[in-house]
């Protein structure tokens, strides 16, 4: 189960960050403007929104393993598909089409692993195979620099032509992975009752009994992936056009953010476990804020201090994002675990997928540096979230 999850986020991570990398190769090819460039981006996250929500919803129903396996296969196809894009509105239409896998792929997986894992360990658990997504993006830049350095002005397209490597995972999955007791056991009970519709679940999210959990849990996921989107959609670049650096450089000082972006999935993880879920969001909301100020205002000519800076920056925001699986499963009972993580998760990307377009389109106002500020703006609504909600360290998943 472990590795099946460790994989399946690691290649979702490949696929996605492939995109802010050919971001600016995409925009020369069909003559788009920062505010077009960004909509790409917006649209996926949008479909994800979609695409997560449909999976919880299913998940509860069919059960989680098929639905990760669906959501797979779909992300890795029209990645691959976008490479062939021959124009803008083709490019928009396939990389929707991968952001439905894209967000379903999470809202399945997370609730499997967090149903299974012991509730003691479960935090860094889950922070380990949240890591994956670091190593993904890590594999994603030294496909970027070896294919940019080489392949000329279609690079773009062999490196969106790899992402059909994810659906290899399909295999292991298929072999090796079993639901969990617990949605096996909800599904036995779902069929035993009378029949409700299919958006049952989704309904029920807004009940009395929910409402507040559900409404609190949308601002710590707006918040997390909005600070999220809004700086690593732009960071290459940010780093090409304001700091002048090459596609080897660009790598270079990538590498220092993902290299803290897994020090913070994993850091995160036992955090989780050792002092409660609040504390560690407040701690990585807080650290983001500062580590996103500091980072996009370093002085002209101190580039070095980019490097310096790129391990917290990539510690902050991949810290926040690594107890939203396990925090948001823990929230939600098991008739609606599903569709509650997949809401939440994705529905804040949704929103948050307009923090790159926002950032796209105030570049052209006040400059790419400023405008990446509105990152910040998200930590706060993590915070406000996070202090609404209760405290699920150690609660029993059923």
């Amino acid at each position: 189960m472990f590795w099946a999850g460790f994989a399946g986020w690691g290649l979702d991570a490949f696929d996605f960050t492939t995109l802010p990398l050919a971001l600016g190769s995409i925009a020369a090819a069909f003559t788009l403007n920062s505010t077009q460039s960004g909509l790409i981006m917006t649209v996926t996250l949008l479909a994800s929104a979609v695409g997560g929500a449909l999976a919880g919803l299913l998940s509860d129903r069919v059960g989680r393993v098929r639905v990760l396996m669906i959501t797979i296969a779909t992300f890795a196809v029209f990645t691959a598909l976008s490479g062939l894009s021959q124009n803008y509105g083709q490019m928009l239409l396939f990389k929707g089409l991968q952001g439905l896998g894209f967000g379903g792929e999470f809202a399945a997986g997370a609730v499997l692993i967090a149903e299974v894992a012991p509730a003691r360990h479960r935090g860094r658990i889950m922070g380990f195979v949240h890591s994956s997504y670091a190593v993904g993006w890590g594999l994603a830049v030294l496909a970027y620099t070896v294919i940019f350095s080489h392949a000329g002005p279609d690079a773009w397209r062999y490196l969106f032509l790899l992402g059909i490597l994810p659906a290899l995972a399909l295999l292991f999955i298929r072999r090796n992975v079993r639901d969990s007791v617990v949605s096996t056991e909800n599904r036995r009970r779902i069929a035993g009752e009378t029949p409700a519709p299919v958006w049952g679940g989704l309904v029920a999210l807004f009940g009395r009994d929910l409402r507040h959990t559900t409404l609190f849990a949308l601002l710590v996921g707006i918040g997390v992936q909005g600070g999220y989107f809004a700086i690593f959609t732009w960071l290459p670049s940010y780093l090409h056009t304001e700091r002048g650096l090459t596609v080897v450089g660009t790598s270079g000082y990538l590498s220092a953010v993902i290299a803290g972006c897994f020090l913070g999935y994993v850091g995160a993880g036992f955090l989780h476990d050792w002092v409660g879920r609040r504390a560690t969001f407040i701690f990585f909301a807080v650290s983001g804020v500062v580590c996103v100020v500091a980072y996009t205002w370093i002085p002209e000519g101190a580039n070095g201090l980019l490097l310096v800076l790129g391990v917290p920056l990539g510690m902050a925001a991949c810290g926040s994002l690594a107890g939203t699986g396990v925090f948001f499963s823990e929230l939600f009972p098991s008739r609606v675990r599903g569709t509650g993580v997949g809401v939440v998760h994705n529905f804040g990307r949704g929103v948050a997928a307009f923090f790159p377009s926002l950032v796209g389109a105030l570049s052209s106002v006040f400059g790419l540096k400023a405008a990446m500020g509105v990152g910040a703006l998200g930590y706060v609504l993590v915070i406000v979230g996070v202090v609404a909600l209760p405290e699920t360290r150690g609660r029993q998943i059923a």
